[in-house]
């Protein structure tokens, strides 16, 4: 016979209950990092407009998470934010991305230093599977050229998987292959060669759709330590996900057109009391 305490403890949180139990952050408040701002972006697959007239604001110290159904353009946008949407074949871009209140898409722009201020951490883990885990933290460092002595490379690799996350598990074998961790640790792997690079903004996509919960746990546990020193922005088809983790949550949908956002605010407000009914729907279930 189940207790009245257990059954408490066993009931699940409803997204409301999760996501108005975080308490709410400030924007602007970090003490490090930088507010990004995307402004009237519009992106292009040669004649397709995949995306249309998307404007957010994205503050210092808080993380926001993109939402909505698949083919609605929440990875397409978080590509225009660093610059990698024009790695793509035929794909074209209208607006501003402002970093620092300077577009990264203006003239005579480092896009090699841009990809370092804004950083990427992809569904898929991507370690360089031959190279140590002490080796993949530095990786980006020395791709980008940038000169850090050899007497502060162990300290550097050490405090980035502390702040991933991952120390613990992986100091007494840093000459171990990356491609030795599990589906979760490599992606933490992954995320400290993003911070060795001090971004200031850390972009994500999915990062936990192929880990199991444990690893999504853990994962979510580091992105809530990071977002005090950096803007975070993670795209994310978990709801309950979205209620945990961020401060803030914009509904992508496309509705038969290319993608918009439909709606953006505090996640506590976007899963308690949306403004569009379409949000309700969604974020109810009731499509996506």
């Amino acid at each position: 016979m189940e207790t009245s305490d257990t059954a408490k403890k066993t009931t699940p949180n409803s997204l409301a209950s999760v996501a108005t139990a975080r308490s709410q952050k400030k924007p602007g408040t970090a003490p490090l990092g930088s507010g990004l701002e995307a402004r009237k972006i519009h992106a292009w697959f040669g004649k397709h407009l995949a995306l249309k007239d998307v404007s957010l604001d994205f503050s210092s110290g808080t993380v926001t998470a993109l939402i909505g159904p698949s083919g609605c353009g929440k990875s397409t946008f978080i590509r225009t934010l660093n610059r990698m949407h024009e790695f793509i074949p035929s794909a074209a871009f209208a607006g501003e991305v402002l970093l620092d209140n300077e577009d990264i898409y203006g003239s005579g722009v480092d896009v090699t230093k841009i990809r370092l201020q804004i950083g990427m951490v992809f569904q898929k883990p991507n370690p360089f599977p031959s190279m140590s885990i002490g080796e993949n933290v530095l990786s980006g460092i020395k791709l980008a050229q940038l000169n850090i002595p050899k007497s502060e490379q162990n300290d550097l690799v050490e405090d980035c998987l502390i702040r991933a996350g991952l120390w613990s598990e992986v100091k007494d074998r840093l000459d171990a292959h990356g491609g030795s961790l599990s589906g979760g640790q490599q992606q933490r792997l992954c995320i400290a060669r993003s911070l060795a690079v001090k971004p200031k903004v850390l972009l994500m996509d999915e990062p936990c759709s192929a880990l199991d919960p444990g690893s999504t746990l853990r994962i979510e546990e580091t992105i809530s330590q990071l977002s005090s020193s950096m803007t975070i922005i993670i795209v994310t088809h978990n709801m309950q996900q979205a209620a945990r983790v961020s401060d803030y949550t914009a509904f992508f949908l496309s509705d038969g057109g290319p993608g918009e956002v439909i709606e953006v605010g505090p996640t506590s407000q976007i899963f308690t009391k949306p403004r569009d009914q379409r949000t309700e729907n969604y974020v109810s279930g009731r499509f996506g």
